[in-house]
């Protein structure tokens, strides 16, 4: 996921954990056939989160490659996979032939290859070779996305084995920079419609179940919106000259500091959509206390400034609310005995749907009250619409997740990081995420030190794709 992992926080009811039942995926097979698809599973898995795929080492092209093998081993066509090169990265587009008996267009699946780079000095663990410890995986990746990107793979490989024919096309659709600058997400989603274009697409890399500390299941959240990722360059600039003749009022970094403190302690209104409103209804009862208090009066009144403020202590929640924008760089001055010519802050913003980058920027300029600062915005935002829920999705979901927890309930959410999501509805094909991870927010590492996801989830996660891939293009019964 773009530059953040946000857990989701879905319309979730409290529910109890039940023991995971076998998914119809593995109904008709032997034992010995589901730990030879475990094995191949967790073999692709190792390999791939062994290959520092983060921007800057160019190994996406052999991930690329390596799964591209591996599907053509399990019987894959030459013709229906591309690689597709792009600078030092690449996407990867599969193409599971139907026999179009639906008369529909191709089901969409998305993932993204690479993944924010991590120094190993600084884990405890090697972040590029997958280790097993304490009832986890780590790893760089292994949740964000190599879990979505193995499970889709393996999904597709055991499909063509059992000699599935769907009644639609399934395509794959790998990105290789969507931790970066999406030109990949790009690139398919609006470049290469030839290859991508679908009725819809299901996303890996967001949505997944929420577990409680001591692993009971509050619920599944399904992505169906995303806020705006807009990053500014807030600049100023100076004369400088020699720092043992300082100008304690006429100081680019001090100046830089005064912009910034007013960001630090400007807040946004706050806003609410039928998604964030049903989400907090929902998750307000299941978590119960001060906060699912706060929670459910927010969804019955938005205007309440009490619950907001309550909501809005909580990382996980306070981007559900509002759009944030925060600093995250700073560049400055040209020698340690010169005063500064200029001074840079990096300030990220998630913008919340409905409102446009401009607005933002113009805020933020108002904010600051100088107009000697200059405003860049980086990159190009994509603002993207809502994706609404569809009852053929809901139903084959349903049926994956009640396999693993009966009666669990499902309900859509709204994202505060940003996705390859984003740029699929932009170019018209609605876009709803459902990782098949089942986590606790504490042990949500994405993007940080020792990333981790419980073994029993990736476990269990294994048959997720293969139920919706049935339910939405395989023959009725």
């Amino acid at each position: 996921m773009k530059r953040t992992k946000t857990l989701l926080a879905a319309s979730f009811c409290a529910a109890s954990v039940f023991t995971a039942g076998m998914a119809p995926g593995f109904a008709q097979t032997t034992d010995e056939a589901r730990n030879a698809d475990e094995a191949k599973a967790l073999e692709i898995y190792r390999t791939i989160i062994s290959m520092r795929t983060a921007e800057g080492h160019g190994k996406v092209p052999e991930m690329a490659a390596y799964l591209a093998g591996e599907l053509k081993a399990a019987g894959f066509a030459d013709e229906d996979i591309n690689i597709l090169p792009l600078g030092e990265t690449a996407g990867l587009v599969v193409r599971y032939r139907g026999d179009g008996s639906s008369g529909k267009k191709p089901i969409l699946f998305l993932g993204h290859m690479d993944v924010v780079d991590a120094r190993p000095e600084d884990w405890e663990l090697d972040p590029f070779s997958l280790t097993e410890k304490d009832g986890y995986f780590f790893g760089r990746g292994v949740d964000d996305n190599k879990y979505g990107v193995m499970n889709l793979t393996q999904s597709f490989i055991r499909l063509k084995k059992e000699g599935f024919t769907p009644t639609r096309d399934l395509v794959l659709a790998f990105s290789g920079d969507e931790e970066t600058g999406m030109t990949t997400t790009k690139m398919l989603a609006y470049d290469r419609k030839d290859l991508t274009d679908a009725e819809f697409a299901l996303n890996s890399d967001a949505g997944g179940g929420r577990l409680t500390k001591d692993g009971r299941a509050l619920g599944f959240g399904v992505q169906a919106a995303e806020k705006t990722y807009a990053t500014f360059e807030v600049t100023v600039r100076n004369a400088g000259g020699h720092s043992s003749r300082p100008r304690a009022d006429d100081n680019a970094i001090y100046d830089l500091a005064d912009a910034l403190k007013e960001i630090q302690g400007f807040e946004f209104p706050v806003m609410s959509n039928s998604i964030t409103r049903a989400n907090f209804a929902s998750l307000g009862t299941a978590l119960g206390g001060d906060l699912g208090k706060a929670m459910i009066d927010f969804a019955e009144n938005p205007k309440s400034k009490r619950a907001a403020r309550r909501i809005a202590r909580e990382p996980s929640y306070v981007g559900t609310i509002k759009t944030t924008c925060i600093a995250t760089m700073l560049s400055a001055g040209h020698a340690e005995n010169a005063l500064p010519q200029s001074a840079t802050a990096t300030v990220n913003c998630r913008i919340f749907p409905g409102v446009s980058v401009d607005q933002v920027k113009a805020t933020l300029i108002d904010v600051v009250g100088n107009d000697a600062l200059e405003f860049k915005v980086l990159d190009e935002p994509t603002e993207s619409p809502v994706s609404e829920m569809r009852d053929d999705v809901t139903a084959a979901l349903t049926k994956a997740v009640h396999a693993r927890y009966p009666d669990l309930h499902i309900g859509a959410y709204m994202e505060s990081g940003g996705t390859d999501g984003m740029h699929f509805r932009k170019a018209g094909v609605p876009t709803l995420a459902m990782s098949a991870i089942f986590m606790n927010e504490a042990d949500m590492f994405a993007h940080g030190l020792n990333e981790r996801i419980p073994v029993t989830s990736f476990y269990e996660g294994l048959n997720h794709w293969v139920v919706i891939m049935k339910e939405l293009a395989g023959p009725a019964e």
